[in-house]
Order: C-alpha cells, then structure tokens, then sequence
C-alpha cells in the first residue's frame, strides 16, 4: 500500500467485499428512549484517498474510542473506487474526503462545489527516494537518471522544476511509467532510479523497516523552488456546508480530536489502526504513527490549520505552469471555520 503523487485515488476499486466500513459501536440502549444510546445517529460517509494508512488516523481514533457515536454521528469509511471521493461529494454520494490541493483545485475549476476544511499534514512530506548507491543526493543529480513516475503532469512539472532550479537540465531526466507501486521491486530491479514517495510511508517502510539504504529529498527542503501545498487535507460539499453546518462542525470537532491524540499519543493511533486494517505491516504503522506525531501540525492545538499564503502561491504556481487557466477558483476553495486557529 502506496501513494502516487497525484493518482493515488483511482487505482482501488471499491466492492462490497473490500470497501472498508466502520460504525462506531453504540452499545446496548437503555430503556429510556431519551437516552443518548437510543436517539438516532446522523449518518455521515468518509471517503479515504488510498488504502487505510496514518494520514486518516484520527478517523480511526475517534472510531475506535467512539467520539463520533458520542457526538450523535453514525461515520462510515470507505476506500475509493474509480470515481474519487472529490466526485462523490461534490455529487452528495459522500460528506467527506480525504484528498489533495492539486486535486481540489482543478475539480473547483471544472465546477465541482468541494471545499479543503482541513489540512490533515501541515506541510508537504513528499520526498523523491532513491538508493544510495545510486548516488543521488541533490535534484540536479537526477540528470542522466531514470525518474519512475505516474504520468501526472503534475508530478513531472514538480521534477523538472525542482532539476532546473538546482541548476540541472531537466532535459537528462527519463521518466517511465511504474509498473507497480512496489518501490522496492523497482528500485532493486533497476526499472527506475528514483521515484515520488511519502516520508510517513514509503521512506519508513523501505528504510527502516526493510533495511535498504537510501536517500530522500523532501520538498520541504526545496520550498525555494517549488511552493508547499496541502497533501492530504479534508474536503467536504460547500452546499453541506452552507445548509448543515452543526453536522460539518460535530464531525470535524471529533475528527480533530482524534487528530490531536494520535499527535499526543501515538501508540493509541497505530493501534486503532491495526485494529481497523489488521492486513498492514505492524512496524511500519507503528513507525509512521510516531513520525506522523510531529508532522500533523506545529502543536495540536493548531491541527488542520491551513494558510492563505500557501493556497495563493501554490495555485499561482499552477497557473503559471499552466495546471490551471486561471485562480479563480481559489476563492472559497478552503475555510479554517470548523478548526481551530492557535496560528
């Protein structure tokens, strides 16, 4: 289980068998019919953008310690199939979804009402990794390099950018496309050179867990060259927005909790989530969740905070690369309404 920069949300298909859900347990209901246990609970659907993995933690924090249930909400989560979660609540299929700025922005373009209510990591933990022995330790020695790649435009204008900026010829740069989203495979087997990966993931589990050395180069390190952007942030319909706002501000109220203790006690995140998706490696979900516990936001009070600064020069970024026609659609394309702003 992986990312891809820009893709990662279409590549599982949904069925009955495999789609993840999760109701908070409500226990036995009293006699009483006024009782909290015997009111109805408020439906509401989370879609992930990949397989379960520590970026949704605080999910499955509150689901395992039944905050939402307690909030009155009945939360289901399940894994996207080949129409992403954008879609799904942009058509009202969905409440929320797990997603991307540079997904966001486009689906707004093309007149989809989804809103970012949350940046889920502060700031970019993207990496591109690569062996060491392979000898790439700055951008520009990717010249001469094969680069495995999704095929996004997104994600080959980022390597270009980052090679030109550090002064190299993007124009040495091979991109092929990745059989499969095993890094491993393809970096030992010599299909490609480097690839896109995520730090809390790919770079633990290829790292520290399966022993390989190698080497990483964040982005957040390159923010000179190239803007930070909101990956993943949470995205909800700004019609539910408008019409529903106590069930937007219930559910982001627990989910930011859940956020906040998977910050503070780490153990409890991974846990929840060995217990939600027992298939995963245990190390590296164990590994992640303590990386994560710095990475979620500067303190928790401050999780899911984003900032209008980062939103501006990310979309002016993609229209200048001409990702995007125009900026029009950064106006409303995120609220911090239902977080708190510590900033």
């Amino acid at each position: 289980m992986t990312f891809s920069p820009s893709t990662r949300h279409a590549a599982v298909a949904v069925t009955a068998a495999s789609a993840l859900t999760l109701t908070a347990c409500s226990g036995t209901a009293d006699a009483d019919p006024t009782s909290a246990a015997a009111q109805a609970l408020t439906p509401v659907t989370v879609v992930l953008d990949w397989t379960p993995n520590t970026n949704h933690s605080g999910v499955y924090v509150a689901l395992d310690k039944g905050w939402y249930e307690e909030a009155g909400l009945d939360v289901t989560v399940i894994e996207p199939g080949e129409t992403d979660g954008l879609q799904l609540v942009a058509a009202g299929q969905a409440d929320f979804a797990f997603s991307h700025a540079q997904g966001l922005l486009p689906a707004r373009a093309a007149g989809a009402d989804v809103v970012s209510v949350a940046a889920i990591i502060h700031d970019n933990t993207s990496s591109f990794l690569s062996l060491a022995e392979d000898g790439i330790e700055r951008p520009k020695d990717l010249e001469g390099k094969v680069f495995g790649t999704w095929g996004d435009e997104l994600g080959m204008t980022i390597i270009n950018e980052l090679v030109a900026c550090d002064g190299g010829d993007p124009e040495l740069v091979e991109f092929t496309p990745l059989a499969s989203s095993d890094f491993r495979l393809g970096l030992t087997q010599d299909q490609y050179d480097a690839a896109w990966v995520f730090d809390a993931w790919d770079t633990i589990r290829l790292g520290e867990v399966d022993g390989l050395d190698v080497n990483t180069l964040a982005f957040r390190d390159w923010m000179e060259c190239i803007p930070n952007w909101y990956t993943p942030m949470l995205a909800a319909n700004g019609a539910n927005i408008a019409d529903d706002p106590d069930t937007v501000a219930s559910f982001m109220d627990v989910t930011a909790r859940g956020f906040r203790h998977s910050m503070e006690t780490p153990s409890d995140a991974s846990d929840a989530l060995m217990e939600a998706a027992p298939e995963l490696e245990e190390p590296l979900v164990v590994a992640s969740a303590e990386w994560l516990a710095n990475q979620y936001a500067p303190t928790p009070e401050q999780w899911g905070v984003q900032h209008g600064d980062e939103w501006e020069r990310f979309t002016t970024w993609m229209v200048d690369k001409g990702l995007l026609e125009d900026a029009s659609m950064l106006d409303g394309a995120w609220t911090n309404e239902f977080v708190a702003d510590e900033s």
